[in-house]
């Protein structure tokens, strides 16, 4: 099977998908070095500094301003954000507890 498209596949519109996803993200408002590790400073000083494994830098590499991503699963990404912004709307924050 060929991997190229036609002219005509080539101008036709890929699908669209819509995000129904709820993750836990929060805004980069710092990236600093301490101790040989990468620590990311929250925009809203009322949550904790987290700090970024090496993987995590090389695979995202994470940019102030964007945003810091948790997905249900566990899996923690970077989105730039236009991107997040664009894409979630924020829902709340729970109390400690979980309420």
């Amino acid at each position: 099977m060929s991997e190229t498209m036609s002219t005509d596949d080539a101008q036709m519109e890929m699908p669209r998908y819509k995000s129904h996803k709820v993750v836990h993200a929060l805004k980069i408002g710092n990236l600093r070095a301490e101790n040989g590790e990468l620590v990311m400073d929250p925009i809203e000083s009322r949550y904790a500094p987290i700090i970024l494994t090496g993987d995590y830098v090389t695979k995202h590499d994470p940019q102030v301003g964007g945003y810091y991503v948790v997905y249900p699963d566990g899996y923690k990404s970077f989105s730039p954000a236009q991107a997040f912004e664009a894409g979630y709307t924020r829902i709340g924050v729970l109390k400690p507890g979980g309420r």
